[in-house]
């Protein structure tokens, strides 16, 4: 009697190994399945936001998936000396407002206030990017095509064009990669089927395409405005230049004319008073047309330098903004 309930009991023991080695091994598996999901579980808990960096999750309406990616990959934003260690410039001409390097977000403070939206685009387009680093290669697949479709319909896009040539020099073998944050975030109107990939890491997306259309319109105004004035100018400098030559011959003909005029006076050329007034009056009727177009020339020229200070003041305006999302450009120390 006692051996046989010995015996249950050293059955039960091992019924419950079993079950524990079972648990075990589902567990393991898991794991194994889920490494990533477990590491940005842990990276996120390990990770407190600051506000600004909140802020920038909810400008840019990330989806609860979204934010849970962007916070595993525990987000900074950085002045410009910390940013340049963090994230290197692979073309000098070629500013960079941010980068993903595999593990950490960080993004470049931009301050200018003209440019409100920057970071957050900026966060969001490197979000999109530990987005497809942990993507199945099926899944690559399946976006690749998605994002090349997209791309068929820019290319003719100079402005687009000429950005994915210099991704090709700088990452070489990420252009799918670079158009899944470029178009997930620049593009407004894209395919149902990709917006229903972004639709999982953005609550709307619209939200982050309208920030990147608020800043990227005070650039593309200015390019406007200076591409208007260059043409004013070049009218302008040739209707001066065109007329000049004309009031310089007219000038130079008139004098001529009144020497003639005064010589033939002398000797008594005139057979009449009225023809001696005559001529004069001529004279006089083209002088006054000479003044005429000298005043409309000059006035010309002060609208011709009025454009060109105006020119300039854009020129201004243009380099601010492009030192201020130029992270080489330290601020100069204070004494």
């Amino acid at each position: 009697m006692f051996a046989a309930k010995l015996w249950h009991k050293s059955s039960g023991f091992h019924t419950s190994g079993l079950i524990i080695g079972l648990i075990a091994v589902v567990i393991t598996g898991w794991l194994v399945l889920n490494r990533q999901l477990v590491v940005d579980q842990l990276s996120t808990w390990q990770y407190q936001p600051s506000s600004a960096v909140a802020s920038i999750a909810t400008r840019a309406d990330m989806s609860d998936n979204g934010r849970f990616i962007f916070y595993a990959s525990q987000p900074a934003i950085e002045d410009s000396q910390t940013f340049n260690q963090d994230c290197t410039r692979k073309e000098q001409s070629t500013a960079i407002l941010g980068c993903y390097d595999g593990r950490r977000i960080y993004v470049y403070n931009v301050t200018n206030a003209q440019l409100d939206g920057i970071k957050e685009v900026t966060a969001a387009h490197e979000m999109l990017h530990a987005v497809y680093q942990r993507m199945s290669a099926t899944e690559k697949t399946q976006v690749n095509a998605l994002v090349e479709a997209e791309y068929i319909k820019l290319k003719d896009d100079t402005n687009f064009a000429e950005r994915m040539a210099i991704y090709a020099r700088t990452e070489p073998g990420e252009r799918d990669n670079e158009l899944h944050s470029v178009i997930g975030t620049e593009v407004a109107t894209i395919s149902p089927a990709l917006e229903a990939h972004y639709k999982k890491y953005f609550t709307n997306r619209q939200a982050v395409i309208a920030l990147h259309a608020k800043y990227e319109s005070v650039f593309t105004d200015l390019e406007a405005q200076n591409t208007a004035l260059m043409a004013q100018l070049t009218a302008l400098g040739d209707e001066i230049k065109n007329s000049s030559t004309s009031y310089n011959s007219g000038v130079a003909q008139l004098n001529q004319d009144i020497a003639s005029f005064n010589q033939r006076a002398a000797d008594n050329g005139f057979a009449s008073r009225y023809a001696f007034d005559s001529a004069r009056a001529s004279l006089v009727s083209r002088a006054a047309d000479l003044n005429t177009q000298r005043d409309t020339i000059n006035s010309d020229v002060v609208q011709y330098n009025a454009l060109r200070d105006k020119q300039s003041q854009i020129a201004v305006q243009s380099d601010s903004l492009n030192r201020s999302i130029d992270s080489s450009l330290s601020a100069a120390p204070s004494i």
